[in-house]
């Protein structure tokens, strides 16, 4: 009796594996490969027919003349898609306070003149630790600099962000955000 009981389980765990392992996997792939192609790659942004980027996945930027993102917590190097998290430090722990520190000195030394108030996504980091967006009002705190620094017009540079900027999904939720990369690239092809 068991043998009668073994033989179709093992029919139905093959028939199930093959299913459920293979045929499906590749059903959902084929089908995120035709109708969600970009996203199903991770969204790549792409120069000259190379990949620079993702729109998913913030870069880090030191250089005054680019617009800087938030900061990243991941290790052993910021922005480190393997390892996204968030930096887990309380408000009270002097780690934070140092990190917001060092930001807000790094921001002030790119850009003396500018007595705006920081926003506070220019000096903390996100959940993820990837996050490629900043809100508008970190973007515009950095138009003087970007156009000083590049030679440009604050409305040119403005224009940019207004063309990188991602709104509300369905007007309603969440708010408006500047993908750092996309207007970085942007800023480069302004110079060519």
């Amino acid at each position: 009796m068991v043998r009668e009981q073994i033989k179709p389980a093992i029919y139905i765990f093959i028939v199930l594996t093959i299913i459920t392992g293979i045929i499906y996997p590749l059903f959902v792939t084929g089908v995120a490969q035709v109708f969600l192609h970009d996203k199903a790659n991770g969204s790549l942004i792409y120069r000259d027919g190379k990949p620079v980027g993702s729109a998913l996945i913030g870069q880090a930027f030191e250089d005054p003349k680019y617009l800087w993102g938030r900061l990243s917590a991941t290790s052993p190097f910021p922005f480190n898609a393997a390892s996204s998290s968030g930096s887990n430090i309380g408000p009270s722990n002097p780690a934070l306070l140092d990190a917001v520190k060092a930001r807000i000195n790094a921001l002030k030394a790119a850009d003396p003149d500018n007595k705006l108030l920081l926003p506070v996504d220019l000096v903390t980091s996100s959940a993820s630790g990837l996050d490629p967006h900043v809100s508008l009002a970190a973007a515009y705190y950095q138009i003087p600099r970007i156009a000083r620094l590049r030679g440009l017009t604050q409305d040119a540079v403005r224009a940019l962000v207004t063309q990188y900027t991602i709104n509300r999904f369905l007007g309603l939720i969440g708010e408006p955000v500047v993908n750092v990369l996309e207007v970085n690239l942007a800023l480069d092809e302004l110079r060519k």
